[in-house]
């Protein structure tokens, strides 16, 4: 059995998914001695270690609870948060819409909490390479900490550098040398020269944008440039349906909007692409125009430094966990 394979029985410090009554979901790290105390009861983490994956272990007070190894989509979920997170749903639509394959050299900024960069390393493989640029160290500490709990270790395909994309990024790659570039920041436009000068040919930029300002900024900077193929802008909704006999109808919640996605191409040196004919429209902005596109007006959630000092801390310990069940995989793998 290949020990970073997430089957096999539970294992102390293990991630564990545990749906109860009513469906409630409660993501634990198993310890020996741990335990999950609810309003229903307490179940003991020593039940579950040494069952398969997909059992179900009943608590204290005889309520059942079925215990899974999350998903990828669940741990980004419920994993502790420095920043806000890339959707799954969105995570899903950039390896598409971008392309990232098995191999690729793939640029990331900023890593936030590391949900992208999880979706990002599956999709590269063990011959790609990631390179994630961030500002804020603990942020960066936080990225790091989920993702050595997600894989049980630090992936060798995968960097973290800490600082500015548009200063770091020529130092880090020659010109030409990156697949694709992945933005999720405050202001993409302002880094948009660097990436066409990292990017080969045919290379993919795309941008994770919260707010139509936004987009209409950076879809207006990467026209002007002249170096890309025309911007293409899209959103994803995802609507789940209840399903139960001949009850079939949408659910009444959605996961609408989260944030846009830009993408576009990098041409040849020189290259002028077809002129694209568009109908007269108020295209044109002014002054007053840029300054709703800053950042101070597009507004940055704050988180405050004891919240992210607390979440540091649990990305860590989970982090911990994962090192010592990735540990006893090892070791049972070099028994057999």
């Amino acid at each position: 059995m290949n020990a970073k394979r997430p089957s096999g029985p539970f294992r102390e410090g293990d991630r564990v998914q545990l749906t109860g009554p009513k469906g409630r979901l409660h993501t634990i790290t198993l310890r020996a001695d741990g335990e999950l105390h609810t309003h229903h009861g307490v179940l003991r983490h020593s039940d579950l270690i040494g069952q398969p994956d997909g059992s179900v272990a009943t608590n204290s007070s005889g309520h059942d609870y079925l215990a899974l190894r999350p998903l990828l989509r669940d741990f980004a979920m419920s994993m502790p948060r420095g920043a806000a997170i890339v959707y799954p749903k969105d995570s899903a639509q950039i390896v598409m819409q971008a392309d990232i394959f098995p191999g690729a050299v793939v640029v990331e900024a900023g890593v936030g909490s590391g949900a992208l960069s999880l979706a990002l390393l599956r999709a590269i493989g063990a011959e790609g390479r990631l390179t994630s640029f961030e500002r804020r160290d603990d942020f960066a500490e936080v990225a790091r900490a989920n993702v050595e709990t997600f894989f049980g270790e630090s992936p060798a395909t995968w960097e973290v550098v800490v600082g500015d994309l548009a200063e770091e990024l020529p130092a880090q790659f020659p010109q030409g040398t990156v697949d694709r570039v992945v933005l999720d920041m405050l202001a993409p436009w302002e880094c948009i020269d660097v990436v066409a000068d990292a990017l080969t040919p045919g290379g993919v930029v795309i941008c994770y944008i919260a707010t139509a300002t936004q987009l209409s900024r950076v879809a207006e900077y990467i026209r002007g440039t002249g170096l890309f193929t025309e911007p293409d802008a899209s959103e994803t909704m995802v609507r789940g349906w209840h399903v139960e006999g001949l009850a079939v109808r949408p659910d009444h919640r959605m996961v609408a909007h989260t944030g846009f996605l830009l993408t576009a191409r990098r041409l040849a040196p020189g290259a002028i692409p077809p002129e694209v004919r568009r109908r007269a429209s108020k295209s044109s902005y002014g002054d007053e125009d840029v300054e709703l596109w800053t950042p101070g007006a597009v507004g940055d959630r704050e988180i405050t430094d004891k919240n992210l000092r607390k979440r540091v801390r649990e990305a860590q310990k989970a982090a911990g966990g994962a090192r010592a069940a990735a540990a006893s995989r090892e070791g049972d793998t070099a028994s057999e």
